[in-house]
């Protein structure tokens, strides 16, 4: 009789928010992760004058980021399912930040190569911890809302930090954005550890309804468990497709995540509040785009075929940049080139939504696995990119190293169209799911 009392009070309680209020703490870490990676693409025009640096040591400077990033990307993730996400978020973020601050103090090629590559280090777990941090905290229904909006506004802390970094730098020079930035991160972390728990259940502001919410997602989420089938995964045709193509799209955005604020200025020759402002539009753009890819692809994969739901937004979006890329290249004046790189952008960052769509497609229990290479791979690419530009300009100028970025936009959709997302790993074609 007490049970059903129970069961009757709780059918009629209003479920507590907070499984809202964590998601807004994993979105706003999102927007501060892409503040402190491009602070110093806006900060380096008045740096590299200060500090004696040529065009190739810049590039290096920006490589050292991206590969503390790429080969720290598993042991992050790692770190994050050892030790639970409520101390590993807190953790990592005061690392980077710190080193974010550090950058701040830096006098020479050396130290700043340091500096990034140990705040690469940190932020290298950020993505996959906070997706470790929402798997208990998000309803069923919820979750690719809950992937997608933290993206979106990552996009949008790359479009807000430009002007703001010019701001600080005309008024108080090229070391004052590290020192606030290094700030908002610190405060973050302590905001999250004092609020955030490992398990709804430990929470004081969840009550009984949302609680069963959660743990019927959460018996869902976690139903399926055993060792990673790595051999099956490494040899998968898809795997690798994604794997490449990812590649070729953090080869690809990184270039306007690093140098577009100081190709406006050498290309362009725009002033630095110009820049502040023309570096930030394509972002917007992304972050549009970022909603909407994923979004789309589902819409289709509803009405019909899943594979080609899949590949119609890599073929649109890779086919867009291609194009936008180029004809941003070679326009002749600054406000076009910026309206074409907007449109490259866009099209790049349409292909998100559904790369990180297709490990849940083809890889099930082992999604992560799957990601956490594609995602290696990608990165890998963002390592490359910035230093290879820096020799390519040296040698050729900016035309170059765009035109490569755009050949390599077309190479994606190759691998983009070799890829499967209906048949899972290992299972054989002629079984594969339409």
């Amino acid at each position: 009789m007490q049970d059903e009392k129970d069961s009757l009070l709780l059918s009629r309680m209003r479920p507590s928010g907070t499984r809202h209020a964590v998601l807004a703490l994993v979105v706003l870490i999102y927007v501060i992760t892409y503040m402190d990676r491009v602070n110093i693409a806006a900060a380096m025009p008045v740096m590299q004058g200060k500090l004696g640096l040529s065009i190739v040591t810049v590039g290096w400077i920006f490589s050292a980021f991206r590969w503390g990033y790429a080969l720290f990307q598993i042991p992050g993730g790692w770190f994050g399912d050892k030790v639970g996400p409520r101390r590993a978020l807190a953790l990592v973020v005061c690392w980077w930040s710190i080193f974010t601050g550090l950058t701040a103090l830096a006098w020479s090629a050396t130290s700043l190569m340091v500096c990034r590559f140990f705040f690469g280090v940190g932020e290298a777990g950020a993505f996959p911890i906070a997706t470790r941090a929402l798997s208990r905290w998000t309803l069923a229904e919820e979750r690719g809302f809950s992937q997608g909006l933290p993206h979106a506004a990552s996009r949008l802390g790359a479009a807000l930090t430009p002007p703001l970094v010019v701001l600080l730098v005309l008024r108080f020079g090229w070391r004052a954005p590290f020192f606030s930035f290094g700030l908002l991160g610190l405060v973050w972390a302590a905001a999250w550890y004092a609020f955030y728990r490992d398990r709804p259940a430990e929470h004081a502001r969840v009550n009984a309804a949302e609680l069963e919410l959660l743990h019927r997602s959460a018996v869902t989420a976690e139903a399926s468990k055993g060792g990673v089938p790595w051999r099956l995964i490494l040899t998968d045709r898809t795997v690798w497709m994604l794997s490449l193509m990812y590649f070729c799209y953090g080869y690809a955005i990184d270039i306007y995540l690093d140098w577009f604020p100081k190709y406006l200025i050498d290309a362009r020759h725009v002033d630095l509040k110009t820049m502040g402002f023309y570096a930030s539009v394509p972002w917007i753009a992304g972050a549009v785009a970022n909603l909407g890819g994923g979004w789309l692809s589902d819409g289709l994969a509803r009405r019909g075929n899943l594979k080609t739901a899949r590949r119609v937004i890599v073929l649109a979006g890779f086919s867009i940049a291609a194009v936008a890329i180029l004809a941003a290249t070679f326009a002749v004046g600054t406000k076009v080139a910026v309206l074409w790189s907007c449109a490259a952008v866009f099209g790049l960052e349409l292909t998100v939504g559904v790369a990180w769509t297709i490990p849940l497609d083809i890889g099930g229990s082992y999604a992560g696995s799957i990601a956490a290479i594609m995602n290696t791979f990608g990165n890998l690419g963002s390592a490359i990119s910035p230093a290879l530009l820096g020799y390519m300009v040296r040698e050729h100028g900016w035309s170059v190293p765009f035109s490569f970025c755009s050949v390599l936009c077309v190479a994606a959709i190759f691998f983009g169209m070799k890829m499967e997302p209906g048949r899972g790993v290992g299972e054989p074609r002629e079984l594969a799911s339409s």
